[in-house]
């Protein structure tokens, strides 16, 4: 079977991420095959679209600037998700939006998000962490094709399952052996293939591609992985800042560290710079991380 070319999943991410207006203030997420298999909902996907039914709720030029969410219930592949907003509030400068993702009548997200026109003030931020540009690393397909031959048969088609975001690891994991190490992790990504100028659907790429690595980094002292039989781990919740325009197939670099965890919970958060340093946007979330009997 061959895989779909990068321009293909790129689009397919880019349709998955359009929701689809039932009535005023309600959406319906469509449901692609994202790759992520075992019939749960990537949360990352039911973010970018809670975000994107928020943002097709607010009129231009207000631009999503913050999110805030609770996942209450993991999703379903099986089933559509409907998105439900509320209008808190329409001001000169901000609005301010809530939005429910329910399925099969159940809350499984609960998000608050906060728009802005966009405007000039003071500025400073943190700078670029100094590591090697994408060019000199290896894509982490290429890594994982390296090891797939000693990966348990029951993860191959998820270890190797075709990806709509590219990432560069600054030091590639051992999946196969963990070890214990410092809990932080650098990594280039971008989508993998050119798309528009909508600002909103890059937004809601970037949102998706932001729950990709903190969970992990909050196993790395640990000696644990996704792998790793009797550990269960799941988003609880997820906070994302937009500061700066980006685009997400330009190379975006993602600093992720965990400085705490403990009472079956990880700490996580990172920072996303864009390529010249600019300090795009900054995440944070906390994972369960749970080591079963």
């Amino acid at each position: 079977m061959t895989n779909p070319s990068p321009a293909a999943l790129t689009a397919n991410l880019c349709d998955l991420l359009d929701v689809e207006e039932l009535d005023t203030d309600l959406y319906r997420g469509k449901r692609i095959a994202n790759g992520h298999g075992h019939g749960r909902v990537f949360g990352g996907q039911v973010i970018a679209q809670a975000l994107q039914a928020a943002q097709r709720s607010t009129d231009a030029p207000k631009i999503a600037h913050s999110l805030h969410a609770y996942f209450m219930r993991p999703g379903n592949d099986d089933y559509p998700i409907l998105f439900r907003v509320v209008r808190d509030f329409d001001g000169k400068s901000f609005a301010t939006r809530r939005v429910i993702a329910m399925q099969k009548g159940q809350p499984i997200l609960n998000m608050a998000c906060s728009l802005q026109v966009p405007e000039d003030g003071l500025h400073h931020q943190d700078a670029m962490p100094d590591v090697p540009p994408p060019e000199d690393l290896k894509s982490d397909v290429e890594v994982r094709a390296a090891m797939v031959d000693s990966i348990p048969e029951r993860f191959r088609a998820h270890f190797t399952r075709p990806r709509p975001i590219e990432i560069r690891p600054v030091v590639p994991r051992d999946f196969l052996n963990p070890g214990r190490t410092e809990p932080r992790q650098d990594s280039w990504f971008r989508i993998c293939a050119p798309i528009g100028d909508d600002a909103a659907m890059h937004r809601a790429i970037l949102a998706y591609a932001s729950d990709m690595a903190l969970l992990g980094t909050g196993t790395l002292p640990h000696g644990v992985n996704w792998m790793t039989r009797n550990l269960q781990s799941a988003s609880l919740d997820h906070s994302l800042w937009l500061h700066e325009d980006f685009r997400v197939d330009d190379w975006l670099l993602y600093a992720c560290e965990s400085p705490w965890a403990g009472h079956a919970r990880s700490f996580n958060r990172g920072k996303i710079y864009s390529r010249d340093g600019r300090l795009v946007a900054s995440v944070a979330q906390e994972g369960l991380m749970r080591l079963r009997d």
